[in-house]
């Protein structure tokens, strides 16, 4: 298969603290460090670099240790986006670059999903910026607040984010009576928002002076940030595998037996 043309850099946000497991990014998983464990499979994408950020010198050996191409940012970073706008300014990346921004703890994020929303800044160019949801075909994910929804218009660009569910039916009977949920959820395209994003590095790096939206504030979604400036978001609807990132010590329980199950790269 030939080589995509398409030039970008991953950035992998990483932090030692974690209110829900301790010392996440160096978790075991299967002889690797998590934080590695990413950086491997984002180095399966065609990326033509991978860059761990972190503010943190444990984090960093590990990945030097690895071979891990890894930067060190500073400590008062509030927010992921800032600590990944300085990384910017310290590879010195041209405004049209794109950046895609892959989490520390998504050991199995697929390669290919990488280079699909990376693609979307090329496909949308006047999208500053991009992402990713994936059907949803189960009930209980739809009514979770906890897995955010998006709705888009007929150019596959955002329209809203929401912990709530959108879009909803005002036709519906209760909830559990539908008969057939997933026909239901297939019929009013209900979309699971994945956390991996695209940005051009101008966007990126302006994204932190950018007033705190008030629906932000309210849904606790950044992204509505750039929705309530005006700024359109860019979403690739995929049917790939997302598997769910490592939050718990649950998670990374069902992580580690994954990988004794089925070795990855």
């Amino acid at each position: 298969m030939t080589r995509p043309t398409l030039d970008y850099t991953v950035l992998i946000p990483s932090r030692l603290s974690s209110s829900r497991l301790p010392e996440k990014p160096l978790a075991d998983i299967a002889g690797l460090p998590m934080v590695v464990r990413v950086a491997k499979r984002a180095q399966l994408s065609h990326a033509s670099r991978v860059v761990v950020a972190t503010d943190d010198a444990r984090i960093f050996k590990v990945c030097q240790d690895h071979g891990v191409d890894v930067l060190m940012t500073d400590q008062d970073h509030p927010s992921g986006s800032d600590r990944l706008a300085q990384c910017c300014d310290l590879l010195n990346l041209s405004g049209e670059h794109i950046v895609v921004n892959v989490q520390g703890d998504e050991p199995l994020i697929e390669p290919t999903l990488i280079d699909q929303v990376a693609s979307l800044l090329v496909q949308h160019d006047t999208c500053p910026m991009g992402t990713v949801a994936h059907p949803i075909n189960r009930m209980e994910d739809f009514l979770n607040p906890n897995v955010v929804k998006v709705v888009l218009n007929k150019h596959h660009r955002a329209h809203y984010f929401s912990r709530s569910a959108i879009p909803f039916s005002r036709d519906t009977p209760n909830w559990s009576q539908i008969e057939q949920p997933e026909a239901f959820l297939h019929s009013i395209q209900a979309l699971r928002h994945i956390g991996i994003y695209a940005y051009k590095a101008a966007f990126l790096k302006s994204f932190p002076t950018l007033e705190v939206s008030p629906l932000e504030r309210i849904e606790a979604l950044e992204q509505l940030r750039v929705l309530w400036h005006g700024f359109e978001i860019a979403v690739h609807v995929t049917h790939l595998p997302c598997h769910a990132g490592v939050d718990t010590q649950e998670d990374l329980d069902r992580i580690r037996q994954f990988f004794l199950t089925n070795p990855l790269k």
